[in-house]
């Protein structure tokens, strides 16, 4: 691996140990073993490549719940159940993947890294949405609800993982909030 490759690897192991706030440029070039200033030649700041770093392992954990969605994929003829069934995998790969989400909301409570976060939502919606099924004129209103409710259920699996919600309850959820019968 390069520098930058390097960098981006220590920034990771950085973010999963530590958190987004609490690592340092010492930190970083230290897990990396590079010097501090190949942060700023490759990356400009230790924000940038924070973010860089957490953008990479959310892709990679969006092709592993591709993955994971795909195994699971059933063909049962009740949409609830389906959603229900793909919602445990989700579930499942969050707690696969804590130090993904423990950092994605760490970053989120900073101002330097929203920006380049927010720049990564229309990707994350369209993403979200395929892996659900939909298509190309789903990404936008699919992906805002695909993404509402991964955030929901990943933070309230971070805070307690007994009781954040399952695949069933959020299909449970749904059927009572649009009076949807389950059989359609």
């Amino acid at each position: 691996m390069g520098n930058r490759e390097d960098l981006l690897a220590g920034a990771r192991t950085c973010l999963f140990e530590k958190g987004y706030a609490r690592t340092t440029v010492r930190d970083i070039a230290t897990a990396a073993g590079v010097s501090m200033a190949a942060i700023g030649y490759h990356f400009g700041s230790k924000e940038a490549l924070l973010t860089a770093a957490l953008t990479e392992a959310t892709r990679e954990w969006g092709t592993e719940l591709a993955r994971a969605l795909a195994a699971n994929d059933v063909t049962d003829p009740d949409a609830l159940r389906r959603f229900a069934t793909r919602w445990d995998a989700v579930r499942e790969s969050i707690a696969d993947h804590r130090g993904v989400w423990a950092a994605t909301f760490d970053a989120l409570s900073h101002a330097d890294s929203r920006e380049q976060l927010a720049a990564t939502m229309p990707e994350a919606r369209a993403g979200l949405a395929r892996l659900f099924g939909g298509d190309a004129e789903d990404d936008r209103t699919a992906g805002l609800v695909y993404q509402a409710l991964l955030i929901g259920v990943a933070a309230q699996y971070l805070i307690d993982p007994e009781t954040a919600p399952t695949g069933s309850d959020l299909a449970d959820g749904l059927r009572r909030i649009t009076g949807v019968d389950a059989h359609r």
